[in-house]
C-alpha cells in the first residue's frame, strides 16, 4: 500500500501531537495549518492542504465550521475533533454530501472514551429501575478548553439519559493542564457505582484520530466513531 498523507489544521498542542505520531507511523504530513494560514476558511484549498487523502480539524469552535466545510468542498475527506460546533451538524452533512466526499466526528478519539459511552448507555438501562440512584456527571479539561461541558460529556449525558429515561446534569472544572477525565455516577443512600476515564496523555486522542483517518479513506459519508469500532446500536 502507498503511504497515506495527511493534512492537518490547528497547529496547538494536539496539531503538534498528530504531527510526530503520524510520522512515527509512516505518513506523510502534507500540510500542517495554522490559524493565520486558514484564515477563517479561505485559506483552506486543495492545494493549501497537499492534495492530501484525508485532513485532521483540531481548532476551536469559532473556527471550526468554516475549516471542515472549505476542506470538504476542496474535496478532502475531513475527521473533525474540534468541539462546540455541533449545532451546525446538519449544514455540514450537507456540504459533504453535496461535495461527494466523507466527514468523520467524534467529542472524543480515544478508543477507550468510545467505549465508555456505551457503557454509560448499558448502565442507563441497567439503573433505570433503581429511582432510589441519582446520576450525575462530572467531567475535568485544562483550563484552556473552550466548550463546557465537554463534547464527550454531552455525548455521555446523552447515552446514559435514553438508558434512564430522564435528562443527567453535568458538572465541568477547568483546572491546570488536565488532557481530560470523565465520571458517570449514580449515587444512593448507602452506595456509589462509577464509571470513569482518565487520560494521562493527549497521544491517545491523536491515536484515534489517525486510526479514524486510515479508516475514512475512500469512503463517502458522514460517519462517528460508532462507525470505526463497529459499536452499533443495540449490540
Amino acid at each position: 500500500m502507498s503511504q497515506r498523507s495527511v493534512a492537518i489544521i490547528g497547529d496547538g498542542k494536539m496539531g503538534q501531537a498528530i504531527r510526530e505520531l503520524a510520522q512515527a507511523k509512516g505518513w506523510k504530513v502534507a500540510a500542517l495549518i495554522g490559524e493565520r494560514e486558514s484564515a477563517g476558511g479561505k485559506g483552506i484549498t486543495k492545494s493549501a492542504l497537499g492534495d492530501a487523502d484525508v485532513a485532521l480539524e483540531f481548532t476551536e469552535p469559532k473556527a471550526a465550521v468554516a475549516n471542515i466545510t472549505a476542506a470538504l468542498r476542496a474535496g478532502v475527506p475531513v475527521v473533525a475533533g474540534t468541539t462546540g460546533w455541533y449545532e451546525q451538524l446538519p449544514a455540514v452533512t450537507q456540504v459533504a454530501n453535496e461535495a461527494g466526499t466523507a466527514l468523520l466526528w467524534s467529542p472524543n478519539f480515544s478508543l477507550g472514551v468510545n467505549v465508555l459511552i456505551e457503557l454509560a448507555r448499558r448502565a442507563g438501562t441497567l439503573m433505570r429501575p433503581l429511582e432510589e440512584f441519582d446520576a450525575h456527571i462530572v467531567e475535568t479539561h485544562h483550563a484552556k478548553k473552550k466548550d463546557a461541558p465537554s463534547g464527550t460529556a454531552v455525548a455521555m449525558a446523552q447515552a446514559a439519559g435514553e438508558g434512564l429515561e430522564r435528562a443527567i446534569p453535568t458538572t465541568s472544572v477547568r483546572t491546570g493542564s488536565v488532557p481530560g477525565t470523565h465520571e458517570l455516577i449514580f449515587d444512593g443512600l448507602y452506595e456509589q457505582l462509577s464509571i470513569t476515564h482518565v487520560a494521562r496523555d493527549r497521544r491517545v486522542f491523536a491515536e484515534g484520530a489517525l486510526a479514524a483517518a486510515d479508516w475514512l479513506v475512500g469512503k463517502q459519508g458522514v460517519f462517528t466513531m460508532r462507525d470505526v469500532l463497529n459499536l452499533q446500536r443495540g449490540q
